[in-house]
């Protein structure tokens, strides 16, 4: 089969494709907001990327404003070119190109941070309004609009927030203003909005049509009122009904006709005839419970010391703990011993309830009959120590940094965080990162775990929580103090949980260190470098890894870029290094130093990077000597394939400070200051005085 013709036919379309793609990209015109990249080998000052402003201009180097926007990408480059001419020379290997395409779009209104902002080319509204800051609080949504070129187009982001249509919104153009208002709820005086205490108030929006609902709820307030909306509906909106609320006698007002709603009844029966029907503008009211007296043939009454104590409704099978646990139990307080039932008929009868639940009192239940009473009293000292009540086998001890250190009430129903919070918390000077659990295991032996409180606290959940049983012992640690003036203190930290810091720093020494810190952190730890530290050239050694390893850390570019991947990763048992500025210079690398020699006050070699120049070394070596020949000044470079010398003529730079005479020097290079002693008319001046003296000589010989 001859595949020629199919091969010629695929290369013509790709050159077709790559020819559309290339007209595409020169049709395109710069907009405000474009990323300009300029780029021109040997200058430092042109290899940078401009922004076009709102005007449509860029700031070059050297000329000034330049006016770019509306033009293709040649045109653009012939224009750049052309402007950088008046200042630069050998323009040939310049290069102009439209590096990004973006929007500049001012986001108004109620926005945290408003202002414009410099977003992707097909940034859409979200994007816009998270640069800006996000929505203030009030802010509102389903009147948004878009100012573009005199015109406005509203748009509702709070449908497009319902629905996830990305068609509901407009699309961003450069030089768009993206206003937002402020909802007409919060006022025309400016305060801190509270969205959470305008939420209980409601969520109408248009007050006639709103249904009110107040009384025994827990949000009272007004609601927007919708067809369909049901009795329930609104109830359920508003929060639900309180504790105290009076279910059986609601009452809803519409049209100036008072109606009453049985809840209790319809939540029986299940009966949607029992609802009666909201009106737009309809009021509901739910009445207190305590307007009434609860009685009849078959109420119970229960008092004391229990969560909710009242009136309760008896069915015929309810048995004493069915009483006890609808009233919500007893309270903390509460004397279990001494309960007292107090019947119908005016006999009292006690129940030991501590007892019946651990076998040693009464193994039957008394019979509660309606019209009864039950009543729990108070403990009669509440300040009694802990200790003196609780069994060893029913105990837990808490030690060290806790608020209120001693010996606990254990149940199964509790968990470390319970505890702790039994006796106070951790206080300011206890190492929560590593909390001691001692756990018996019978026969005289016991476990001990380590639990990390911040890392459990911060929302880590791959450790549980530790299991704690009767007879457990809970210690915090004391944080070690500063190591400065007690040093008994510092040797009580473990190495497994210690980074070391040493060099130029404020506070040398061995340092705490978790997981959740990183290398700022522990170097903040020690006071930060001091004024002589050499923060280019840090060194980490890693001796938790098993094997020998050490990276270097140039802290001073990380400041200049901030980037966060420069940071090295650290853990216990590393080794932070920090050197002196002033250290030897034949401790540098060649490959980073640049010789200095010659009629210069300090000859020798000099840390180097591509930001400094030839002005910069000499200033960093003392400068030149009286004697030196300063118009001869030789620069050596080795490139790779041969050996360069240049020579620069320092006094004409000082008369014409011209930037262009400077010569680029790189790390590796050799800089020559020769003296005037090498000079051609100093070595002819030497050849006349060593003739004189021979002439003089010759004649005195004469003479004698």
């Amino acid at each position: 089969m001859n595949l020629r013709p199919l091969l010629s036919l695929l290369l013509l379309l790709s050159l077709g494709l790559l020819s559309t793609i290339a007209a595409a990209a020169e049709a395109a015109r710069v907009s405000p907001g474009d990323v300009i990249a300029i780029y021109l080998p040997g200058e430092a000052l042109l290899n940078q990327n401009l922004t076009v402003d709102r005007e449509g201009r860029v700031l070059l180097p050297e000329v000034g404003f330049l006016k770019v926007a509306g033009l293709t990408e040649s045109a653009l480059s012939a224009q750049v070119t052309q402007s950088l001419a008046l200042s630069f020379r050998d323009l040939e290997r310049l290069q102009v190109q439209v590096f990004e395409r973006r929007l500049l779009v001012s986001v108004l209104g109620y926005v945290a941070k408003p202002g414009e902002v410099n977003l992707p080319a097909h940034a859409t509204i979200q994007q816009a309004l998270q640069a800006a800051g996000g929505l203030r609080a009030g802010a509102q949504l389903d009147r948004m609009q878009i100012q573009r070129g005199g015109g406005r187009v509203n748009f509702d982001y709070k449908a497009y927030l319902d629905s996830g249509n990305e068609a509901l919104l407009p699309t961003l153009e450069t030089l768009d203003t993206l206003f937002i208002p402020a909802s007409p709820r919060i006022g025309n005086i400016e305060r801190d909005f509270d969205a959470s205490a305008m939420s209980v108030s409601g969520d109408a929006a248009e007050e006639r049509s709103a249904i009110k609902v107040f009384g025994e709820v827990n949000s009272p307030g007004s609601y927007a009122w919708k067809e369909g909306t049901t009795l329930m509906d609104m109830l359920l909106r508003a929060g639900g009904v309180t504790r105290y609320a009076g279910v059986t006698q609601i009452r809803v007002i519409a049209k100036g006709e008072p109606v009453q709603f049985n809840l209790k009844r319809y939540l029986e029966s299940g009966d949607d005839s029992l609802q009666p029907e909201l009106q737009p503008g309809a009021t509901l009211f739910v009445p207190r419970q305590e307007e009434e007296i609860e009685k009849g043939a078959n109420t119970l009454y229960v008092m004391g010391e229990v969560f909710k104590p009242g009136a309760y409704e008896s069915k015929p099978d309810a048995t004493f703990m069915d009483i006890l646990a609808n009233a919500g139990g007893p309270t903390r307080y509460a004397d279990g011993r001494q309960i007292r039932i107090l019947r119908a008929n005016g006999r009292v009868e006690p129940f030991d309830l501590s007892g019946y639940t651990e076998g040693t009192g009464s193994r039957r239940m008394p019979v509660i009959h309606p019209g009864d009473a039950l009543f729990v009293p108070e403990k009669t000292d509440v300040n009694e120590k802990s200790w003196l009540k609780v069994a060893p086998n029913r105990a837990v001890r808490v030690m060290g940094e806790v608020e209120r250190p001693g010996r606990y009430e254990w149940s199964n129903e509790m968990d470390l965080i319970d505890l702790l919070a039994h006796a106070g918390g951790p206080t300011s000077k206890a190492d929560t990162a590593r909390i001691e659990v001692v756990a018996p295991q019978g026969q005289g032996r016991a476990r001990t775990h380590y639990f990390d409180l911040d890392a459990y606290l911060a929302g880590e959940r791959s450790t549980p929580l530790p299991a704690i049983l009767a007879g457990a012992i809970i210690r915090v640690h004391e944080l070690p103090q500063d190591p400065t003036d007690n040093k008994s203190q510092w040797v009580r930290q473990s190495s497994e949980s210690s980074i070391y810091v040493f060099g130029q720093v404020g506070a040398p020494g061995r340092y705490r260190f978790t997981e959740a810190m990183n290398f700022l952190d522990i170097l903040s730890a020690a006071d930060g470098p001091t004024e002589r530290a050499d923060i280019h050239n840090i060194r980490i050694s890693h001796r938790s890894e098993g094997h020998a390893r050490v990276t270097e850390l140039n802290l001073a570019r990380y400041f200049e870029t901030g980037d966060e991947a420069l940071l090295p990763k650290v853990t216990t048992g590393d080794t932070i290094y920090i050197p002196e500025k002033s250290r030897s210079w034949l401790d540098e690398p060649v490959e980073r130093t640049v010789r200095v020699l010659g009629a210069v006050s300090k000859p020798g070699r000099y840390r180097f990077d591509d930001r400094m120049t030839l002005l910069d070394l000499l200033a960093e070596a003392g400068g030149q000597t009286e004697n030196a020949l300063v118009e001869k000044i030789t620069v050596v470079s080795k490139s790779c394939c041969e050996t360069q010398a240049r020579t620069f003529d320092l006094d004409e730079f000082g008369r014409t400070g011209d930037f262009r005479l400077l010569p680029v020097l790189r790390a590796g290079d050799t800089v020559y200051v020769p003296s005037e002693r090498h000079s051609t008319g100093s070595q002819a001046r030497q050849g006349l005085d060593d003739l004189f003296k021979i002439i003089t000589m010759g004649a005195l010989v004469g003479v004698i």
